[in-house]
């Protein structure tokens, strides 16, 4: 196996757990009353920005292709939702990335880690302490805070050479977080993404 560098920082959705499609049926269920052809350009921006946390997603609905203003309160009604939803479904082992999981749980004495998610960072840590991941991660990190950001702040706040650092991803947005803070990316789960990685590393 590919020498390992010493931080490895993780998506979650699509990379830890499978838990892609369970957030479309979410975006499906909070906006159900709307007209069906503006949901379905809201899950086309959705599945085309994984990395983008459900508050641009949202902002982006009712914004960009409903052309309203969204208030924070209004924002905060359909995230609160939408997490709902979430908490209902995806506590569950079952959907745990086996592949990835694996790994983590047999390195996490010897490699540092965190969760860098574009999914609410407080719904994200109640579905790892719920699922026992919690102990494997040195932080565990999701929105509002956009995912360049939150790289950003770990990599200061634990003073990481970025040469040591490198993030696992299965979007383009999070190819873009890894890039924009100089630590390489590796793709994972999809082929287009996959092309895109900067390192090489084997699970």
């Amino acid at each position: 196996m590919t020498k390992l560098k010493q931080v490895i920082f993780w998506d979650f959705d699509g990379v830890l757990m499978n838990s892609n499609p369970v957030r479309d049926l979410g975006f499906q269920r909070v906006l159900q009353d709307f007209p069906e052809e503006q949901v379905a350009l809201l899950m086309d921006f959705h599945q085309k920005n994984g990395g983008l946390s459900r508050y641009v997603k949202f902002r982006y609905f009712f914004e960009t292709i409903r052309k309203e203003s969204l208030s924070d309160e209004k924002l905060k009604h359909y995230t609160d939702r939408f997490s709902e939803i979430m908490l209902g479904l995806l506590l569950d082992q079952s959907l745990l990335i086996d592949e990835t999981v694996n790994f983590v749980k047999n390195n996490a004495n010897h490699l540092k880690m965190h969760i860098v998610s574009g999914s609410d960072g407080n719904e994200l840590r109640t579905i790892c302490k719920a699922l026992q991941l919690t102990d494997f991660f040195i932080s565990i990190n999701g929105s509002p805070t956009p995912k360049k950001q939150l790289v950003h702040d770990i990599l200061t706040q634990y003073k990481y050479d970025p040469k040591d650092c490198f993030l696992i991803g299965d979007s383009h947005n999070d190819y873009e977080a890894a890039e924009v803070n100089g630590i390489d990316f590796f793709g994972f789960g999809n082929s287009k993404i996959e092309a895109l990685s900067t390192f090489k590393f084997a699970l």
